[in-house]
């Protein structure tokens, strides 16, 4: 056996036991060496019976003087056992686990580990943890810091403990260090056979922490080399045509433009053009906030496609989205002869066989749309697209060794140090201002003695400003898909504020409607006949709706603060002044600053770092939602391990011989391929 077996060889495992320790993300006996303690009970204070007082939490050496079952009146089991260690006697007391007095043997040395409180009048010892010392001193699973595991179903930390121990104790001298010494000192960091012994079985906390360290070093090195190889085994391809670029013919189409460009839109589009000169394929991210003209940018790149006689193929997450690019295009490139194609679910827009331009959801991968010369694909909001989705369309437009060049878009501002890790293998364009002439988003937060005013407040600024609103339903529960929980909330909502606004046009807008439905009431919406849409948070994206100027958003503490930035990023497109009303009845002190922050700040990149700081990525973004991988042991909020681990990343990929052990161990664990 070695630490590439499957756990199933170990003794008490078996095929039951794999099973759930599968669902911890353990399938190998290292992966079971890697399963970090969450936490740890400090059972190192020794003391005796004597000596020992409620409120301790204390390790004391007692024989086991009698044990048993009693039962209360109301029918529950509570376990009694007397134990001595010479200077005194007290009861250990437990709670129905009648099993227990079967496991303990009267005369028998125990370590038991745990709180001293009053039972019944007496000094007692309230659920302790036991173990056996009859026949030595060592201890598992008290007298130490101990270690508390993630859990789950019928799979305890005392059995992870054990299982843990058996495997350490007969595989320590398989577990070698993969880094360079000189690394490690430049790092400050204890050796991996270290790190193993010092998070299960540490001394001091400073050990554990220590130990933690370096495992969470190693999984985000192995993530960094992950993405760097893919990079350089993207950087083998070749583009699929050459394309020139023509700068007056560029200069051309900026200047039709009915708006200027922002310096930041101007030097991302520089950054796409240079790619897009070279003999290697484009693979670059897109990040702007929300409203910062992403659109504008990817269709500069379909221009050079397009006169230079290839296609482009732009890629959206939802219809809607989709539709809003389709109209888009059409609009930008109203005084050119480009044809754009629109292909989803619900059908094809326009002929396919003459199309320079095709947009559409996943249904570019299933239906039978050729690609005859694609040279650039866009993927919007790519985060939302499974791997094999995106593998499945690149396979469509790659030719043997040769790619497309690939643009991906998102608009959830990432912090750099992040993105260049979760986005390793992509060069990276940053858009960080909003167009001239966007005016600023006033947002309030509104409790419940307030929203009766909000409603009038509303109520009058439709009638006197002939401004829409949009009503957002809270997220129930996180899901690509939207619940019918969701819908059922969406739908009672509307139906209550047909009684607070009687005399106002209301339209219910949730994705379990079909595409018809859908698309009829946001032509009516933005046609000006519906006044408030209610909505489930299907509006996150890609609804443009210039005459939208307040965004009412019901239970905002449910939301995320990325999403909460994208929904409020749906108004303030028009040239009048926007309000987004926040209400919630949360008294917490920790959910109205997270709130506070989004009505101070407009900035999504400046809502990120500042949610970082405070909480990580994982309640900015939403982790699964994002796209962003999990992470076991490691923190995406941890910046400085993420850069020191780029770093070495960095130098390991530019000397792979110095690095040898590194690449042996990562090939072993199919990091990279052979």
């Amino acid at each position: 056996m070695d630490l590439k077996s499957s756990v199933s060889n170990l003794p008490m495992v078996g095929p039951l036991y794999a099973k759930r320790l599968d669902r911890l993300g353990i399938s190998t006996v290292e992966d079971l060496l890697l399963h970090v303690p969450s936490r740890y009970l400090d059972y190192r204070l020794f003391s005796t019976i004597r000596k020992a007082q409620p409120g301790e939490t204390i390790t004391i050496k007692a024989r086991i003087d009698s044990a048993k079952n009693i039962y209360t009146k109301n029918g529950k089991k509570i376990q009694l056992a007397e134990i001595s260690d010479g200077s005194g006697t007290i009861n250990a007391i437990w709670f129905n686990q009648p099993y227990l007095i079967r496991n303990i043997y009267k005369g028998e040395l125990y370590s038991f580990s745990g709180k001293i409180d009053w039972f019944d009048r007496k000094k007692s010892f309230i659920s302790p943890d036991y173990e056996n010392i009859e026949k030595g001193s060592f201890t598992l699973h008290t007298g130490r810091l101990v270690p508390i595991y993630p859990e789950t179903s019928r799979l305890s930390s005392k059995w992870l403990r054990s299982r843990i121990f058996y495997t350490y104790e007969n595989l320590k001298e398989n577990i070698d260090e993969f880094l360079p010494d000189n690394t490690l000192r430049n790092l400050s960091m204890i050796n991996y056979p270290n790190s193993i012994k010092s998070v299960h079985y540490p001394i001091e906390e400073t050990e554990a922490i220590k130990g933690k360290e370096r495992l969470a070093f190693n999984e985000l090195l192995f993530y960094q080399l992950k993405s760097l190889y893919r990079k350089t085994d993207w950087n083998k391809h070749k583009a699929v045509y050459p394309l020139k670029i023509e700068k007056n013919i560029i200069n051309g189409f900026v200047d039709s433009l009915p708006f200027k460009l922002t310096n930041s839109q101007l030097r991302s589009i520089e950054e796409i053009l240079q790619d897009m000169r070279k003999e290697i394929p484009m693979n670059r991210l897109l990040e702007g906030d929300v409203g910062s003209g992403k659109t504008v940018v990817a269709a500069l790149a379909s221009f050079v496609s397009f006169v230079n006689g290839y296609q482009t193929v732009v890629m959206a997450p939802t219809q809607i989205l989709a539709e809003q690019h389709f109209n888009t295009l059409n609009q930008i490139f109203d005084n050119y002869k480009v044809r754009v194609s629109l292909v989803t679910s619900a059908g094809v827009k326009t002929d396919l066989g003459k199309t320079d331009i095709f947009i559409g959801t996943h249904a570019l991968i299933h239906k039978k749309v050729s690609f005859d010369k694609v040279s650039l694909v866009v993927i919007d909001e790519q985060h939302r697209f499974g791997v094999e989705q995106r593998a499945h369309l690149a396979k469509k437009t790659e030719k043997g060794k040769k790619a497309p060049h690939i643009l991906t878009m998102t608009a959830t501002p990432i912090p750099r140090t992040i993105a260049l890790t979760v986005y390793g293998d992509l060069d990276l364009s940053t858009l960080d201002e909003l167009p001239a002439g966007r005016k600023p988003i006033t947002t309030w937060l509104v409790p419940p003695t307030k929203r009766e005013a909000a409603y009038n407040w509303i109520s009058d600024q439709i009638k006197t400003q002939k401004i829409q609103v949009f009503i957002i339903c809270p997220l129930i529960e996180e899901s690509q898909i939207e619940t019918m929980r969701q819908v059922k909330a969406a739908t009672v909502e509307f139906e209550e504020l047909k009684y607070v606004f009687p005399k106002l046009k209301l339209g219910l807008l949730h994705g379990r409607q079909n595409s018809k439905i859908k698309n009829e009431v946001l032509d009516s919406y933005k046609s000006g006949e519906i006044d408030i849409l209610v909505s489930t948070p299907v509006v996150e994206v890609g609804i443009d709706v210039p005459n939208a100027n307040i965004m009412v958003i019901e239970a905002a503490e449910r939301f995320g603060l990325a999403q909460l930035h994208q929904l409020r990023g749906r108004i303030g497109r028009g040239d009048k002044k926007s309000y987004c009303l926040l209400f919630t009845e949360s008294k917490s002190e920790k959910v109205l600053s997270r709130l506070e922050a989004l009505r101070k700040t407009l900035s999504g990149f400046e809502l990120a770092e500042l949610d970082l700081k405070l909480r990580g990525p994982g309640e900015y973004f939403g982790t699964k939602q994002h796209g962003f991988p999990e992470l076991k042991i490691a923190s995406w909020n941890d910046t400085e391990l993420i850069k020191s681990s780029r770093k070495v990343a960095q130098q390991a990929i530019k000397n792979p011989q110095k690095f040898s052990k590194l690449f042996e161990k990562i090939r072993s664990q199919d990091i990279i391929p052979n």
